[in-house]
């Protein structure tokens, strides 16, 4: 279905007929009080009409939704027999950063990046760093005013290269990403996707010609863990990161290192030994260090000694271009995989130096991966 928004004021006449709606699947009145009713309501564009209410078809969780509920995401709900977005312009999270800090490493090094994220988030996960924001509702944070054309009007003011969709989880706010980024298209503005990837073919396709590059959080490389850590299954983000560099979008991988989780080497190797046979070897691979968040407080942070393992069995598979990320004992700079000489120097989140002339290492010639002016 097209995306449609509907006036303010007649979405608010609507509620305050209707009365309270129950949120999340509890008795909890998301529109209770006059004083306060929600502002932002865009149609969603994915979704059917069944007897039994409507079915979401923006993720692979396929949330079947009574009226007045809202799914898993917290952020879409049916009401009166369509499938609303109420995560539409109003951005709980505005911030310029350094595109380093996505983690995009190949991509536009020592840009900034208008970043953007609303409330919701289609995954539970036990670590999440940005629970605050990702677990909870629109209705429930402290929300900007900003709809697409005026994103694009304070990323040029910014002077920003690239607006991210970031920090939440940018597939539960589809239609604000999805209207933004055309406008942004349009300005030759890039757009960066930085996402647990969980997302149905249908969607993704049709964001895909507005999008310039990716970070994708592969959680792990087991269904078992997708389900009991982030309540979702591996398949459909594997599927979204070949999709993804299929249709030339620059695609980086996170992989978040938690003890008794995701630091068995073995599940490891076998990920990279996917990543190398679907063609991510010149792609670059961030594993992160896990300090304890949110339900894993008892989780001790991760060793520095697994991480540089980590990196080892990456590089064994055949990955070229592999980073420790949150690691203060290691360097973040790019080697040519050739001649082994340094050809991005970075301090942090900041590039400092790149010695890379057309895509080439200035120094042997070899061909370095990338997205670099």
């Amino acid at each position: 279905m097209n995306g449609n928004t509907i006036s303010k004021r007649e979405f608010i006449k609507r509620i305050v007929a209707m009365g309270s709606l129950i949120y999340a699947g509890s008795a909890a009145g998301m529109f209770a009080g006059k004083d306060k009713p929600w502002r932002w309501a865009h149609e969603a564009m994915f979704y059917s009409v069944t007897p039994h209410g409507v079915r979401c078809g923006l993720c692979p969780n396929q949330c079947l939704l009574g009226e007045g509920v809202t799914g898993k995401c917290r952020n879409r709900i049916n009401y009166e027999g369509k499938l609303f977005s109420i995560a539409y312009g109003n951005p709980c999270a505005v911030h310029i950063d350094p595109i380093e800090k996505k983690p995009l490493y190949h991509f536009l090094p020592n840009s900034r990046a208008f970043s953007i994220a609303t409330a919701g988030c289609n995954f539970a996960c036990l670590n999440c760093l940005n629970w605050q924001i990702s677990q909870v509702g629109p209705r429930e944070t402290s929300n900007e005013d900003l709809m697409p054309d005026e994103v694009i009007t304070e990323c040029l003011a910014g002077k920003c290269e690239a607006i991210a969709y970031t920090y939440s989880e940018p597939v539960t706010f589809y239609e604000y990403v999805f209207e933004t980024a055309k406008l942004a298209k349009a300005k030759g503005i890039k757009n960066v996707f930085i996402s647990n990837g969980y997302i149905n073919p249908g969607p993704l396709k049709k964001l895909i010609p507005y999008l310039d590059a990716a970070n994708i959080n592969l959680k792990s490389f087991s269904d078992d863990i997708y389900q009991r850590l982030n309540g979702g299954t591996l398949q459909p983000v594997l599927n979204t990161i070949k999709t993804l560099k299929d249709n030339n979008v620059w695609v980086e991988v996170t992989n978040l290192v938690i003890p008794d989780w995701t630091d068995n080497f073995d599940m490891m190797r076998e990920m990279c030994r996917w990543l190398v046979d679907n063609g991510f070897e010149n792609y670059p691979l961030h594993f992160n260090r896990f300090f304890p968040q949110y339900k894993l407080l008892k989780t001790p942070p991760t060793p520095i000694p697994t991480l540089v393992r980590a990196k080892q069995i990456a590089q064994e598979a055949g990955m070229k271009y592999v980073y420790l990320g949150n690691n203060p004992e290691g360097s973040d700079n790019t080697v040519c995989p050739k001649c082994k000489k340094v050809v991005v120097e970075r301090t942090g989140f900041s590039t400092t130096a790149v010695h890379i002339k057309a895509g080439n290492c200035k120094y042997c010639g070899e061909k370095i991966n990338g997205v670099w002016s």
